[in-house]
């Protein structure tokens, strides 16, 4: 009788692997809601999605088709779905983020949650962080242990005795005082896997005077990123910040610049010339001071900087500074980005802009074949930019990364 129940469960375990290796791969189904393709494109109402190996195999209207009874089926009459979000300026450099390497995941995911994939985000660009920290997350994400977005990393360089004042004076800080300082720096952060490079073309110092990077040390970091394809991210400060990272060639101002209230006439001529590209974060500016008034005064003036740099048709990327500042909910960004921008035009900021711009093909719009990146809407954005804030779903590569409760 021993022999016969062990036979018995062994023949039991080969059926049970030989049904799993011969299932259909696993299927997501988003059904009954409203599509909103790519930006500008045409709406497709009562839509079935279906989703297969982390890639839309199908989108119908949904009395065409019907779902595959093997899937998962998310109800989202009502709800409106589009790409996923790129959030293309964030920080993994909270306390939460410590030991990626060994900090139980059920933790990492609550704040992954809370900072980022309850607002949509399936890629994100890191601008700055412990890179060995983040690397060990970002490994634990794409093994599936921590859901949360694709993590693209760019390694910072600071001009010599450019410490901010906002970073502890005991971080020791990457400081290029040469060239050849910047050029040695950027290899070392391409041969450790990352994605690209932040300059900080200006270092905001208090009460002492900016210390703005020369334009011969950005154009050296520029080269070692460019030669490998790579993107260089410029945090200036001031006009000589903008200048300089124009001059030495960077692809995306990681800021507007309040301080100074406009862009001149030429630096905006210049990043028409170059398709140079700009992350707003114009929340960032109500955490930079404790009076309200100036608070507004900073945020309108970057409006009107985004307002300027849009009307010149130039390459708008969605970004908060989020981990460096606790403002998690996108509310507020997407409500002053409206007052420069139409909700296509933040659409795109979102979606298909960093995907064209970071040349992930596969990503920013909802159409067959693409990645399954996705985020399913509470509200419709057209009626409100601040629906894009009201996140029900977020799903990348297929998997659902956030469910609102």
């Amino acid at each position: 009788m021993n022999i016969l129940c062990k036979l018995l469960v062994f023949v039991s375990l080969v059926a049970g692997l030989a049904a799993a290796q011969s299932s259909p791969a696993s299927e997501l189904v988003l059904s009954g809601g409203t599509v909103y393709p790519a930006p500008g494109a045409k709406a497709i109402t009562d839509a079935i999605v279906v989703i297969r190996g982390g890639k839309i195999v199908s989108i119908e209207k949904r009395h065409n088709v019907q779902a595959p009874r093997s899937a998962t089926v998310l109800d989202c009459s009502g709800k409106f779905i589009v790409a996923g979000f790129w959030n293309s300026h964030v920080h993994f450099t909270e306390d939460a983020w410590k030991e990626a390497a060994s900090t139980p995941a059920s933790k990492l995911e609550a704040h992954m949650q809370e900072m980022l994939t309850r607002w949509g985000f399936t890629t994100v660009w890191d601008l700055g962080s412990d890179p060995q920290n983040t690397l060990a997350l970002r490994k634990r994400v794409e093994a599936g242990e921590v859901p949360g977005p694709k993590i693209l990393m760019a390694g910072d360089i600071f001009p010599l005795h450019g410490h901010p004042v906002y970073v502890p004076a005991d971080i020791q800080l990457p400081e290029a005082a040469t060239p050849e300082d910047a050029q040695r720096m950027a290899r070392g952060y391409m041969y450790l896997g990352l994605d690209g490079i932040k300059l900080f073309t200006g270092a905001y110092m208090g009460d002492k005077p900016v210390i703005n990077m020369d334009t011969a040390i950005v154009a050296a970091a520029v080269d070692i990123a460019h030669a490998l394809g790579k993107p260089v991210f410029a945090h200036p400060q001031n006009y000589a910040g903008v200048d300089n990272a124009l001059a030495g060639g960077v692809d995306i101002l990681a800021h507007t610049i309040p301080d100074e209230g406009h862009y001149k006439p030429e630096e905006l001529a210049q990043m028409k010339r170059q398709h140079t590209a700009l992350i707003p974060t114009l929340t960032l500016w109500t955490t930079v001071t404790p009076n309200v008034e100036a608070q507004k005064h900073l945020v309108q003036a970057g409006v009107d900087e985004l307002k300027a740099f849009a009307s010149e048709g130039g390459t708008i990327l969605f970004g908060t500074d989020v981990g460096f500042t606790t403002k998690y909910d996108t509310g507020e960004e997407f409500e002053y980005m409206g007052r420069a921008m139409t909700w296509i035009e933040i659409l795109a900021s979102l979606t298909t802009n960093p995907a064209a711009f970071f040349k992930a093909s596969s990503k920013g719009r909802v159409e067959k074949d693409m990645d399954a990146d996705l985020v399913v809407l509470e509200g419709d954005p057209v009626a409100d930019v601040k629906n894009f804030a009201k996140v029900a779903y977020t799903v990348r590569a297929g998997k659902v990364t956030y469910q609102r409760k």
